[in-house]
This record gives C-alpha cells, structure tokens and sequence, in this order.
C-alpha cells in the first residue's frame, strides 16, 4: 500500500473501494483488532465531542465491522473518525509531536462526503493543511510535493485538481514480506470449537493498561484441556484481522525456538540475518519485534523448559503493536515474571462440554438426548481432548452417547480401548493417556528426584475432586516416599517432607491442582489423568499406594466426628474411591482401619441410609475375607446392628447382637472391652423396644464392668453410666437418673469439652429427668441451650439436634405452653419424615406427640386421624406389647372419649 492509499482514496469511485483503502489503512496504521477497544478509549477521553455523538468504545471485531465497508454502503463516520484519531494518536506517541489528527481527519471527510456519505456534526474545512510529517508519517510523498485537496459544498461529486503521481513502468520489485506473512505449523481450527468465553474475558482483563509494551499473556493448564486450540484460535483471528507477521513456534524444545526465530528473521529478511547461525538470526529477530512498526503475534505452545525459553521471551514492543500468547502445563512463578499475565485454563465448563458434543455429533447424523451430552460429558470430567476422541470414535463406530458412555465406564477397559489414536481427529498427536502424562517424565527428573511418579500414583488412588493437602504432611506419606525413593540406587534418600516437595512438583508440572483457596479439597487431579497414571502403575507395586494413602487417611482423620463436617465428607469420599481401586487389597495389612473409621463416621453423622448400606457390604466382605469367626468380623458384624438400630430396624439390630455378644464371649471372653460393649450395645436395643428393665439389669453390670476394667473417668465408663440414667428415668427412678445424670454432664464437660456432641446429648437427658421431676424452667433452659448448640456444632439436620428438639417440645407442654410445643413438634415431624422416613420409630414418636398436643388445643379429629394411623403403624412397627404403642392406643382412646 505505502504511499499510494492517497491516490487511491481520491480516485475511489464507490463505497466498496473506499472500503477497501481504509481497511488496508486500519491494518497498516493503527494496532491488531484486540488492541483496537483499549486504544478507542484512550482517544475518547481526549476528544470529548466525539465520545459525546460515539459514546463507549466498541469492542475490536464490532470496530472493525463498522469502519470498514465490504457490502458496498457507507462505513459509520463516528467510527471513521475514532479510526483515524487511533492513528494519528499512535503517531504522536512515537514522535512526541501534539496531536495533528484534525487536518488528516478532515482530508477523509472530504472523501466520504464526495461519495455521498454524511460526516454528522463534523465541519470540513476548504482546504485542510496536512503537516508534512504527517504526511511522510503516513506513507504520503516526501517534501515538494502535497496530498491531493478538494473544496466541497456538500455531498456529491467534486471536481478535482491534476495531481502528478508519477508510476513505475513495471511493478516494483516485492516487498522482504508481505503482509499477513505466517510462519511455522500453526494449527486448524478444531471442529466445533467452543469460544471459551470465560477465559477470553481473562485474556480481555489482561489486555487492559498494556499500552506500550508487548502485551504477553500464557495460559496456563493441564494436559487435554484445549490451550493449543485457544492460542490457534487468536492466532486464526490475529490474520484474519490483518495482523502482519504471525510466528507459531513449538517450544517444547528450547531449540525449536531459535530455530523457528532464525527461519522467521530469514523470511522477514531481517538486517544481519542470513548466516550459518541460528541463534544469531534469532537474536536479530527478537531486536526486529522490539522496534518494528509492524503489527506482530508471536505464540510459544507447549513450553516445557522455563529456565531454557527464558531468554526467549520475545521483548517489549516499542511501538505497542506486538503481542506475546505461550501456553504451557507449568505453574512456576516465573511464568508471571517480566510483567507476563498467566491466565489459567481449565476443562470445558459443562455447558461448553455439552454444547461441543451436540455441535460435533449433530453434523455428523448424531442425534442424541441432550441429557446423554451432559451424562457422558460428565463422565469425560468435560476435558476437551476427551471429548474430541470420544465424538471421533462415535462418529467412526457408529455409537450413541449412551453407547459409548458404557463402553467407556467398563472398567475392564483401557483409555486405549475407547480413545484410540485412530480417533485423534484433531491431530493431537498423541493417544489420550499419553497426553495427559507427558510431562511426567520431566517432572521424575526434577528435584526432588524420583518422586513425580510415585506421588502422582497415589493420587490417583484418592477422590479426583478433592483431598486435603495435609494428607502430604502424614508420616505415613513421608515414609512412603522415602521407600520409593530408597528403591533408587543413583537418588539418594528422600528429605523430611518429601511428600509436600513431591505433592508441588506435580503441581508445577500441571499433573494435578494443589490450591489451598479449594480447603478440604485442595488437592485435585482430573479423573482421566489418574485413570491414566493407574493404567501404567505395575499390580506388583499396588499394595503398597494402597496401604500408605489407607493409613494416611486415618492418620489425618479427626478424632471428633462433628468437628468440621466438609472435612469428614471428603475423607469419606476418598475413603470410598480407594476402596473402589484397592478392592480386597484393603483387607490387608492395616488398610481396614480405613474402612472401619470411614464406616464409624457414617453412623456418627447420623446418615442412616448410607450406614446401613456401608456396614452390610463390610460385613460380607468381611465374612468372605476373614472368615466369620474373626474378631474384626465380629466387631464389623456390630457396627451393622448400630446402622439397623438407628435406622430403626432395631429387631433385626436384637438379632445380630445377641449373637455378637455370644460370639464376643467365646472369642474374646467376658472382660475383654469389645465383649462389655457388645452387651452395652444389646441393652440399648432392648430399651428401644421396651424392654427397659431387661435392659437395667445389663447397664448396670456394664458399669460395674466398666469401672473395674477401664476405670470410673473412662469415656466409656461415662457412657454407660449415661444410659444407665436414661433407663432409670424412664421407669420412674428419677432421682436416681438426675443424681447419675449431673455427673455425666460434669464429667463429660471435664474430658470432652462442652461442645462434644455426648455432652449435647448428657445435658438434653439431664433436662428431660428435671421436666419429670417436676423442674420445668429449669429444663427449658437446657433444653433450648442444647437445640441451639446442636443447630451450631451439628447442623439444623443432624438426627441429635432434630431429638433436642423433640425434647424441648415435650418440656413445653409441660409448662402448658402447647401451641409453642406444637409449633416445634410440626417441625419435628416434618424433619422426621424426610431424614428417616416414616416407619422410623422416632418418626412414628413425633407423631404421637403432635396428636397429642393438637388434642390438648381442641383439634381432636385432626388429633385422632393421626392416632388411629399411629397405632397402626407402632403395632405393625413396634409391636402390640411395646410401651409406645400402649401408650398410643390410650391416647386415641382419651381422644375419642372412650
């Protein structure tokens, strides 16, 4: 173009023609599209008419689309105008001179008008005075010669001086490089590509106050998750927007940077380049993207050495016209060094995952469900490459969603089987679990030494959403490190806090996420990376992974089960999904003390269901593996009645038990502590159905038991003591509960802590034997102190805080304040049916209470709908002779007036 765009604007017969100048002037003179909305604004808060007729800048692409002309109409002037003071403006920061823009401005609108277009408020002067620097600036002919001028009256054809333009007889010879020049593999647009809006508004953030300088962003992230493809995309935009010089370089090998720097300053024809050496070229075209006028992209993929690239970072462009995009599986802080922003790149969000599968299949002939997307995009943890070999190996195979969901969650096949490298459509290069893994052989080679492949083995043994970190400060992780490391003559030993050192490394190296900011679950790695990482871990070294991460999970595992309940559901998950890899491989060594914590957690939490589901698949793993006669069995066997009784199958709990404490007595015998508990556990269960002074009988003999085995101050010993004062209350003997109770309570507060869930419990018993004595206010005091610290320490839904309720309600009618007791005993009920379900004998209690308080207000036929339904179901549930269902069988007579 150089100088020739002054004639060729004068001499422009229609608007595509004019179009057409002032596209190649945008290209040539102002800066790539991306830079366009940043530069727009800083002209708009110089030129205050013109923001006032444009108001906010637009965004690149829609600048571009408005100031340019492709359909044959009139361009916007309003962006015609900002266009040119882009220009102008760009040329004042490079020379320091004042602002010149108004003469070249008013040059063009002389141009537009002459055409027939409106330049709005904008007066055109008679014969606008270009300055010649500006001309020259600008391509225009040197001094002794002027831009062409016209007079204009208004719109329509001018008449125009003959303006000498003197032309070669033949075409010059080529430019060292035409602009757009590209250089190096860059790679095709994936098929259905996602825009990845999120990170581009990342990208947009970064962009923002880079004025002056090469704007350098690296996005940063796993393997598979579509970096290459996001950088490709800005690249494909780079040209399309006229970007002059766009250089892709594959920098996985430091080497291959020179290399592509020195063929690039060669193409450019660089000054000083040419010679037999690389690195020089390179070097001399680092100099030229520093001072070039020249718009410029230049993309690092796939950087591997950082300490290597790092001095091959491309340098600040002096004319703010360049930009540097890398992307890269590291973490390190060097990556955000020399005013370079890394912006993070995750997996596909889950609509993008869906909407790729839908876009990819659909125009291929696949038509699924949109809920088969989302269930297999899920599966896939919306992992772009995934995704793209699965959608292949459909579209080859002539699967559905639902199909290939299935062959790909048989866990009897490898990643190799359902992503072949036949399916590498996109020209990854690589089959997905090499990919996902190919930066683990740099990280075993770095410090510390030997380790990457180890840690990241026993991270994919955990829950792939989340572990705490502080599982890589177990002893019993540091020891497995030291074992691992100890098997390698040339490494030397493994350092105290070898597991941590290991844990970052994997970080740095983009094998998992450790980000503290993720609490419980700070330690993440994708679920096709571990799959991965487990499909190349030899069976032989399993055991061990297996072991270590077991007795590390129970290592970290609060000995409080209601401290920190996010924390007990993480390690329950983990617990899950390693006993989902290990199998019967847990059953060894130490790896069930894993299993029985995870199981004790369960019940503590108060979720029934899921205990009851846990402990029944533990028992028969347990009898299948160790035989039914083995005390773990036997204690495992306990544990299952514990989930019936709280469940409230408590005559299948009466059932086991019994046979545990027979069984407990000829294994064990009759003082071993497990033995005791196990007649503690069937006194319980006896209390539940009614048989309370059966149940009296045995408490008292586990308290005298416990207190010559264990001691008086043992919290087992308290325990039983505790419901040996339930028990007493419930048959009358109240003082002797509120005697036993008090100590409890004093007890429990002394070696537990007050905000122990037994002192809860200690203190919500001690306030139902004060309502019985006839000590209302007191109890309600208790009563309403313990329903709020439950709410606090246990949550609104926990099974004790929903009882602490029932308790209060019932020390509320008995100050004779039923509606408040009805209003609670509403909750209560409802609170009931949803976490227990209704034939859960608490729920059936909650019931009864309610019929009974709505008797007491006059609401009898609603008091005995649920009478009648409660009888039945304590009969059917509890049986006739139980003391709850005599007790509603006299309540729904009182009610009818019988």
């Amino acid at each position: 173009m150089a100088g020739e765009w002054w004639s060729d604007l004068r001499e422009a017969g229609d608007w595509s023609q004019y179009g057409k100048v002032l596209c190649e002037f945008r290209v040539r003179y102002t800066y790539p599209t991306l830079q366009l909305r940043e530069r727009a604004d800083e002209v708009l808060d110089h030129t205050p008419e013109l923001k006032r007729v444009l108001g906010a800048a637009p965004s690149g692409t829609t600048f571009c689309n408005h100031s340019s002309s492709n359909r044959g109409t009139a361009p916007d002037w309003r962006y015609v105008e900002l266009l040119l003071r882009i220009a102008t403006r760009k040329h004042a920061l490079l020379t320091k001179a004042p602002d010149q823009g108004d003469a070249l401005v008013g040059w063009w609108a002389q141009q537009h008008q002459r055409l027939g277009g409106s330049t709005g408020t904008f007066r055109v002067t008679a014969s606008p005075d270009v300055p010649q620097e500006l001309i020259e600036a600008f391509g225009g002919p040197a001094a002794g010669t002027t831009p062409p001028t016209e007079t204009v009256d208004g719109p329509g054809p001018v008449a125009e001086p003959a303006v000498p333009r003197p032309r070669p007889a033949a075409p010059p010879p080529p430019s060292p490089a035409v602009a757009p020049v590209l250089i190096g593999s860059l790679p095709t647009r994936a098929s259905a590509f996602q825009d990845r809006t999120g990170v581009r508004d990342k990208v947009d953030r970064a962009c923002e106050g880079r004025a002056t300088t090469a704007m350098t962003q690296v996005f940063s992230g796993g393997g598979g998750v579509g970096k290459s493809q996001l950088a490709a995309s800005y690249a494909h935009q780079a040209l399309a927007a006229g970007t002059e010089v766009v250089v892709w370089v594959d920098a996985a090998e430091s080497d291959q940077i020179t290399t592509l720097y020195a063929q690039a300053a060669r193409r450019l024809e660089v000054a000083g380049t040419g010679s037999e050496n690389a690195e020089s070229d390179a070097r001399a075209f680092m100099d030229w993207l520093s001072t070039t006028t020249r718009s410029w992209l230049v993309v690092l993929d796939d950087l591997t050495d950082l300490d290597a690239a790092d001095a091959w970072w491309p340098p600040p462009a002096l004319t703010g016209n360049g930009r540097v995009l890398a992307t890269t599986r590291r973490r390190e802080a060097l990556l955000s060094g020399a005013g370079r922003t890394v912006i993070p790149v995750d997996t596909y969000t889950p609509d993008e995952a869906a909407a790729y599968l839908h876009e990819r299949l659909t125009a291929e002939g696949i038509t699924d469900p949109p809920e088969d997307h989302a269930a297999l995009a899920t599966a896939l943890g919306h992992l772009p490459l995934a995704l793209s070999h699965a959608a292949a190996y459909m579209i080859n195979e002539g699967v559905s969603s639902s199909e290939y969901l299935d062959l790909f969650t048989d866990s009897t096949r490898r990643l190799v089987d359902v992503m072949p490298r036949g399916a590498d459509t996109e020209r990854y290069g690589r089959e997905v679990a090499a990919a996902l893994l190919l930066s683990l052989d740099a990280a075993q080679k770095s410090d510390p030494v030997g380790l990457a492949t180890p840690a990241l083995r026993l991270a994919a043994v955990l829950d792939p959403a989340g572990h705490p970190r502080t599982l890589w400060a177990s002893a019993s992780l540091d020891a497995h490190m030291r074992a691992q490391r100890g098997e390698q003559a040339d490494s030397g030993p493994a350092p105290t806090g070898a597991a941590r050192s290991a844990l970052r490394l994997l970080h740095r190296y983009g094998l998992l996420t450790d980000d503290a900011r993720n609490g419980a679950r700070a330690v993440q790695i994708h679920a096709l990376t571990a799959r991965a990482a487990l499909e190349i871990t030899p069976p032989t070294e399993l055991p061990a992974i297996v072991d270590a991460a077991a007795n590390a999970l129970v290592e970290i595992w609060p000995e409080a089960d209601h401290t920190d309940r996010e924390l007990h559901a993480v390690l329950r998950a983990n617990t899950d999904v390693l006993h989902t890899h290990a199998g019967d491989l847990l059953w060894q060594a130490d790896g069930y003390r894993v299993l029985d914590r995870a199981g004790q957690n369960v019940l503590n939490a108060g979720l029934h269901t899921a205990a009851t589901i846990y402990w029944q698949r533990l028992a028969a793993d347990s009898e299948r593996l160790l035989g039914s006669d083995d005390p773990d069995t036997v204690s495992v066997r306990a544990n299952l009645a514990a989930s019936y009784g709280q469940a409230g199958r408590v005559q299948e709990a009466i059932g086991i038990e019994e046979q545990v404490v027979t069984d407990s007595e000829r294994l064990l015998g009759s003082d071993d502590p497990d033995t005791v508990s196990a007649r503690a556990n069937l006194a319980a269960s006896y209390w539940q159905v009614g048989r309370v002074q059966e149940a009296i009988g045995i408490e008292e003999q586990v308290v005298a038991d416990r207190e010559r085995l264990l001691g008086s101050e043992h919290p087992d010993t308290v325990s039983a003591r505790a419901n040996l004062a339930v028990s007493y209350g419930q048959v009358g003997r109240v003082e002797e509960a509120i005697v036993i109770g008090e100590q409890v309570v004093a007890d429990r507060e002394r070696l537990l802590g007050s905000d122990h869930p037994d002192t809860l419990r200690a203190r919500a018993n001690v306030a139902m034997s004060y309502g019985r004595a006839g000590w209302v206010e007191e109890a309600i005091v208790i009563g309403e102190q313990v329903v709020a610290d439950g709410e606090r320490l246990l949550g609104s839904e926990h099974p004790d805080t929903v009882n602490a309720r029932a308790i209060l309600a019932a020390l509320l009618w008995r100050a004779g304040r039923v509606q408040e007791a009805i209003g609670i005993e509403e909750r209560v009920v409802a609170d009931s049916e949803r976490l227990l379900g209704s034939e859960h004998p608490d729920t059936v209690r909650a019931w009864v209470n309610l019929a009974v308080s709505y008797g007491q207000v006059g609401r009898v036929e609603e008091a005995i709908v649920i009478g009648e339904r409660v009888v039945a179901d304590s009969e059917r549930l509890l049986g006739p002779d139980h003391p709850d269902t005599v007790l509603a069988r006299e309540n729904l007579a009182a009610m009818r007036g019988e």
